[in-house]
């Protein structure tokens, strides 16, 4: 069940928020131990929130939109008194003393916290296997991938571990795994949803939101955490409208533009592209009117991504320096080789391979060839969507060349790791919001994702979209015997 039907059945006194968090939790004990989603498990904090919920419905207390639903965090969100690592050594002791906005947002709305999940160090990857702690693994084949960054927190929706979660995505890290995982990825606009007590990685491309079994899930959690923020300068002032109520609204007559550049994109596989246009048959069955659009820069997104991305996380990793907090190197006798041990032992490799091209990036004599040139391209690609979005009211692209992949498999080629993002890239680069929903399967049995793109504070007509080819699709329905085997 969703969380609009489980709301009803606590109102109802059918469920308690304790029966609903221990079913949970006991699901975590029986299977993470295989998908390895949870970097911590707050199972004593999470019957105390579901009790708390309990004694204000039997007290006669009007209940919170996301009472007792269970769901699990990032741990690269800030938690006031619960360790937030970003799967890293140099943060694996580190106990915020304050909240993130989006999770005190859920805390106020009834949710309760029944851990934090596994991802790339510092969001930095496609597969989780750059987490310090080990990777979380792929609910449909513990062989695979879940994807990344945001792996764990997919993960953990796919087999069941919680209702939902919250993850970050910073060139594709919602929206990939998503799709690996068969579950509903969403990046709202930029600065729709506010990034306080988020850690950084590349501030301008930074944007934290849901995953859920559903589209209208994913609705009930951007309900909830989107909004202004006095404490981010980036999050926008501007009212949220009803996202739920735009769920009901028909869709026959828009305009869905099918990117060009996207289905002939590098190392595409001929499964997904057969399976994203059958979604798009099944939006022209709806009444919707497909309209081929030319995005010419869309596939330079990944090249541009890959100098702004790393000279922003070079700006923001430089705070960790074995002086306020963070790892710490024992036995050195200077500043300068505390600094530069501290970060040799506190980094893994591939952070510190985008620390070192972010640094090259901005330097002098190179800023104006590297970075600036590509701030320019960003504007070229955004250029590329405000003409789109002429034409049509919402894009519809594959949201991965592939499905997951084995472990391994690009662990000796990061070039080829950092293809696996190809598609989900060039939203972050304009700020626009993107879904991805499952459209199918591969002959494996592994889920494929097919992305929807709106124009800038568009999520309204986004979850519409998504939530009628979800309705009429029933992809998940048609799942394969041997998926979820754990």
């Amino acid at each position: 069940m969703g969380i609009a039907e489980w709301r009803e059945h606590l109102e109802r006194g059918e469920v308690s928020a304790r029966e609903l968090t221990d079913h949970h939790l006991a699901r975590i004990e029986a299977v993470d131990g295989t998908v390895k989603a949870f970097l911590t498990v707050t199972a004593e904090r999470a019957r105390a929130d579901a009790d708390r919920i309990d004694a204000a419905r039997l007290a006669g207390e009007p209940l919170p939109p996301l009472a007792g639903i269970p769901l699990a965090i990032k741990d690269n969100l800030c938690t006031a008194g619960i360790a937030t690592t970003c799967s890293s050594r140099m943060l694996e002791s580190f106990v915020p003393p304050y909240e993130s906005t989006v999770t005190e947002r859920l805390w106020q709305a009834g949710a309760v916290l029944l851990g934090k999940t596994n991802l790339d160090e510092f969001a930095m990857g496609s597969s989780t296997e750059t987490s310090a702690f080990g990777p979380s693994h792929n609910p449909w084949d513990p062989e695979r991938v879940p994807g990344g960054s945001s792996g764990g927190s997919a993960a953990a929706v796919a087999a069941g571990e919680c209702v939902a979660s919250l993850g970050s995505d910073t060139g594709g890290s919602i929206r990939q795994p998503a799709a690996f995982c068969g579950v509903v990825g969403l990046k709202p606009t930029y600065g729709r949803v506010s990034r306080y007590g988020l850690v950084a990685f590349a501030s301008s491309l930074d944007q934290v939101g849901p995953f859920s079994r559903s589209v209208a899930d994913a609705a009930e959690l951007l309900q909830v955490i989107a909004g202004p923020d006095p404490r981010d300068s980036t999050c926008l002032r501007l009212p949220v409208p009803d996202y739920r109520a735009a769920l009901q609204q028909p869709v026959a007559g828009l305009r869905v533009g099918v990117v060009r550049e996207c289905l002939e994109a590098e190392g595409l596989d001929p499964e997904v592209k057969a399976s994203v246009l059958a979604a798009a048959s099944q939006l022209e069955a709806l009444g919707c009117e497909l309209v081929e659009v030319s995005c010419p820069r869309f596939n330079d997104g990944i090249a541009t991504y890959y100098v702004i991305a790393p000279s922003e996380a070079s700006a923001n990793l430089a705070r960790y320096d074995g002086v306020k907090y963070g790892h710490r190197a024992e036995g050195v006798e200077s500043l300068a080789e505390m600094t530069a041990r501290s970060r040799a032992e506190g980094f893994g490799d591939e952070v510190q391979r985008r620390i070192l091209i972010g640094t090259y990036a901005l330097s002098a004599g190179y800023v104006d060839a590297y970075y600036k040139k590509a701030q320019q391209v960003r504007t070229l690609i955004r250029r590329d969507f405000d003409r789109a979005f002429e034409r049509v009211d919402v894009l519809l692209t594959p949201t991965s060349p592939t499905t997951a992949f084995a472990f391994g498999a690009h662990t000796d080629d990061p070039l080829a790791m950092y293809l696996a993002d190809l598609l989900t890239i060039p939203a972050n680069m304009a700020g626009v919001p993107a879904i991805s929903v499952p459209c199918g399967f591969d002959q494996r049995g592994l889920p494929i994702g097919v992305q929807f793109i709106t124009n800038v504070l568009e999520e309204a007509r986004l979850l519409q979209v998504a939530h009628h080819y979800e309705l009429a699709a029933r992809v998940m329905e048609q799942r394969p015997e041997a998926a979820l085997a754990v």
